[in-house]
C-alpha cells in the first residue's frame, strides 16, 4: 500500500503499453490521487488497466496553482502519483515546480524507474554513452537553435536532443548545414511502437530518410549526435604556422576564426590549439 502523506513519481509507457512494471501499476491503483500532465490521454492507460483512481491535471500552464493544491492534500494525508502523457515526468515533462515544493515542504517523494525515451534511445544508439549531455527540445528560433547544435557537437560528448515532428526536417538540414560532415547522427523515431526505426549515418542520411516520404516525418523523435575529437596533427601544417605567426597579434579566438576561413580548417579546434600553445 502506498504511504500516507507521500508523492510518487510514476514513469509510464512510452509507446507499448506492456512497457508498464507491476510496482507502478500496484501504485498507481493504490494512491489516492494521480495528477496526470493531461487526464485524457492518460485514460487510455488507466482504462487499460482498470484503474479508476481519481486524476486530476497538472501541465505546464498550471502548475504552479495545482501544485499548491496538491501540497495541501500531501499535508493533509493524501498520497499522490504524478505521471507524464509518457515516459518519466520532469524530462522535458512538466512536474518540477511540484516536486521542488515537495521537497522544500519536507514531503517524501519516492520516484520509480520505468520508461524514458532518452535513456532508451541513447542505449540503442551505438553512440558513445560514458559521457552525453540531454538537452531536451531545441529552441525554435534558428539562430538559438544553431548555438545549441554547434555547442553540443564541441563538447564531443554524444548529445541527446528531442524534436517534434514539425521542425525534424528542418532541424537536420540545419544541422547538415552548420555541423561538420564527420558528425555521427543517430534518428531514433516511434521507440517501442510497431514502426521503431532508428536512422544512423550523416546528417543527410536523415535527411534523405526524411524525404523518402511523408510518413517518415511523423511520430516522436530523438535525435542524438557526436562528434569525435580531432587531433592537433590532422591540422595541417600551413595552418598551424600561420595561426602561430598570428598569434603575437590577434586574440587566440580571432587568429583561429582568421585561420579556419582561409584554411577550411575547424575553427574550434584551432582556438583549442591556439590556448594550448598560449599556455605552453
Amino acid at each position: 500500500m502506498p504511504e500516507q502523506a507521500c508523492l510518487y513519481i510514476v514513469p509510464t509507457p512510452i509507446g507499448n503499453l506492456s512497457d508498464i512494471s507491476h510496482r507502478a501499476l500496484g501504485v498507481l491503483t493504490d494512491v489516492d490521487l494521480i495528477a496526470a500532465e493531461d487526464t485524457r490521454h492518460s485514460a487510455r492507460l488507466l482504462h487499460h488497466y482498470n484503474i479508476t483512481t481519481r486524476t486530476i491535471s497538472l501541465h505546464t500552464h498550471n502548475e504552479s496553482a495545482r501544485s499548491a493544491l496538491l501540497i495541501e492534500k500531501l499535508l493533509s494525508g493524501t498520497s499522490v502519483a504524478l505521471i507524464s502523457d509518457a515516459g518519466t515526468p520532469l524530462i522535458s515533462d512538466p512536474g518540477f515546480t511540484f516536486v521542488a515544493a515537495c521537497r522544500r515542504e519536507d514531503i517524501k517523494v519516492i520516484a520509480l524507474p520505468g520508461p524514458c525515451a532518452l535513456t532508451t534511445a541513447l542505449s540503442a544508439s551505438g553512440l558513445p554513452t560514458d559521457v552525453f549531455t540531454f538537452f531536451g527540445f531545441l529552441p525554435v528560433k534558428q539562430q538559438a537553435k544553431q548555438n545549441v547544435l554547434e555547442h553540443a557537437a564541441y563538447t564531443h560528448h554524444t548529445a541527446v536532443f528531442y524534436e517534434a515532428p514539425r521542425r525534424i526536417k528542418a532541424t537536420v538540414d540545419m544541422c547538415m548545414r552548420v555541423l561538420p560532415a564527420s558528425c555521427h547522427f543517430v534518428l531514433a523515431k516511434e521507440i517501442s511502437k510497431t514502426f521503431e526505426t532508428y536512422i544512423s549515418g550523416s546528417a543527410q542520411t536523415l535527411l534523405d530518410y526524411l524525404n523518402l516520404e511523408s510518413a517518415h516525418e511523423k511520430g516522436e523523435f530523438v535525435l542524438m549526435l557526436h562528434l569525435a575529437k580531432e587531433k592537433d596533427e590532422d591540422l595541417p601544417i600551413e595552418a598551424i604556422a600561420l595561426l602561430d605567426e598570428l598569434g603575437s597579434l590577434l586574440p587566440p579566438k580571432r587568429a583561429a576564426a582568421v585561420v579556419s576561413k582561409h584554411y577550411k580548417v575547424n575553427k574550434k579546434q584551432l582556438y583549442e590549439f591556439a590556448l594550448k600553445a598560449k599556455e605552453s
